[in-house]
């Protein structure tokens, strides 16, 4: 804030006024701003290390949460390959056995589709006369009673409305529905997602009856009702050479870890190896997560040092014990034994923790021996993402400081606060110094104007005795 004070000698003193009074100000303001100085200072600082720690922790969640990725498992112990993936896809599981499968698929799977007769008046077309009442969906189980699923169809309802309300109520059941206008009008098309021989749908009520069991001819009529195209068959193909049916075109359990998708018919060949280099690949990427860490850390809490290796300025977080909990919170993990059979500790696989740093180091060659010499490849994913496995045990360490109302959000929260009083106490002083300024200029300015009078009537005095000097040396 600007100062009052204006520089310049005293008319009637000759001190120098503004000089003074500026010197009285500082020397009173100068504990106080001192103090404001260096809490603001370490605050902002604070504030900062502690964001960079959230940011930290949260990337290396996220980095976990990929790791630990269920759907696309990154730690399996061995890998397959198709030769031609538009006829099928494979994935292998830490129970599959390395080899080469050979699969040629003759017929895809497939799901149910049905027509009903054909309406006029297009999508808004009235359903059973405009009256009330049930369509029931059936559809086939191979070897079993069908199933059954019942929708209530309002007054007035149209061949629209129908496949909405179907829609709404059975889509998670696999089942879809839709209005077609062909040439002879407007039919409900329904369709099964769920595949396989025997597994056809058929309608019945409310005028829309469809025997989903009969094929509709190619010479259809606008009264022709049925299953569009060819009824639902099961997948079939051969597995080097041997004869195999399915009713899904997702094979889980035909071939013990193998996971296989059929997409297409042709020849595919399937190659299952060990995973070791995908292993290597996402071990490191835990390591240099977890070391990122570490490192960051090093860098809000160890201060500068001159050259004779004293600290000189401190980093953002330099004393604060909270860096220091979190690391002492993730090493914790480590040296957890696992659930595994084999492999349980983490220096099995070649990863140990460097005692001066606190990085984890990561030694490919220990690794190699380990999958190649000790066959622990299967394990590694029980290890690292398995029940209570290293990755979940990891971040439940540091849950307690990320979550939301957590450890960093709270201490967050009373910087901010910190932050808001000392701004308070900021302009608190300025107020203080502006009064107290104007309060000291006032007392010099009066004092000098005093010392102006004075000097004025010492001057009158001075004159009045020499004059009366000079009469009597005259007389």
């Amino acid at each position: 804030m600007a100062s009052p004070i204006l520089p310049g000698t005293g008319l009637g003193s000759g001190l120098d006024t503004g000089a003074i009074v500026k010197a009285l100000v500082n020397a009173d303001k100068a504990a106080k701003q001192g103090q404001i100085d260096r809490g603001t200072t370490a605050n902002t600082a604070s504030i900062s290390g502690i964001g960079t720690l959230k940011s930290l922790l949260a990337t290396f969640q996220a980095s976990m949460k990929t790791l630990g990725n269920t759907t696309e498992p990154q730690f399996t112990g061995f890998a397959a390959s198709s030769s031609d993936t538009k006829v099928l896809t494979a994935t292998a599981n830490n129970s599959a056995v390395a080899g080469i499968y050979k699969i040629n698929v003759t017929q895809l799977a497939t799901g149910s589709k049905i027509a009903t007769a054909a309406f006029d008046g297009g999508s808004k077309a009235v359903v059973n006369g405009g009256a009330s009442g049930t369509l029931t969906i059936s559809q086939g189980v191979k070897g079993g009673t069908p199933k059954v699923y019942n929708l209530d169809v309002p007054a007035g309802s149209t061949l629209e409305s129908v496949a909405k309300a179907l829609n709404d109520k059975y889509q998670f059941s696999g089942f879809s529905a839709n209005v077609v206008t062909d040439n002879f009008g407007s039919r409900l098309v329904v369709s099964s997602s769920n595949t396989g021989e025997g597994t056809d749908i058929s309608l019945s009520g409310v005028g829309l009856d469809v025997d989903g069991t009969k094929v509709i001819p190619a010479t259809s009529t606008k009264a022709s009702a049925g299953s569009v195209g060819a009824l639902a068959v099961d997948a079939k193909f051969t597995l080097d050479g041997l004869s195999i049916s399915s009713p899904t075109n997702k094979l889980d359990g035909t071939v013990s870890g193998l996971s296989m998708t059929l997409q297409s018919t042709g020849s595919s060949q399937v190659l299952v190896t060990t995973n070791t280099d995908g292993l290597k690949a996402s071990i490191q990427k835990f390591v240099d997560s977890y070391n990122a860490v570490v490192k960051a850390i090093g860098t809000l809490t160890k201060p500068s040092l001159d050259d004779d290796g004293k600290p000189t300025i401190p980093a953002a977080l330099t004393g604060d014990a909270m860096p220091r909990a979190i690391l002492a919170a993730m090493r914790g993990p480590l040296t957890e034994t696992g659930s595994g059979d084999k492999l349980t500790v983490l220096s099995q696989l070649g990863i140990t923790t460097d005692q001066k740093t606190g990085e984890l180091n990561f030694d490919s060659v220990k690794f190699g021996t380990a999958m190649n010499d000790k066959k622990l490849g299967g394990e590694v994913q029980t290890l690292f993402s398995g029940d209570n496995g290293l990755l979940s045990r990891m971040d439940k360490a540091i849950s307690s400081y990320t979550v939301t109302g957590g450890i960093l959000e709270t201490r967050t929260t009373e910087l901010n606060k910190t932050k808001t009083k000392l701004a308070n106490d900021q302009l608190a002083l300025d107020r203080r110094i502006e009064s107290l300024t104007a309060v000291l200029t006032k007392k010099y300015n009066d004092m000098d104007t005093l010392v102006g009078k004075l000097k004025a009537t010492a001057s009158n005095i001075t004159s009045m005795f020499e004059a009366l000097t000079a009469q009597q040396k005259s007389s």
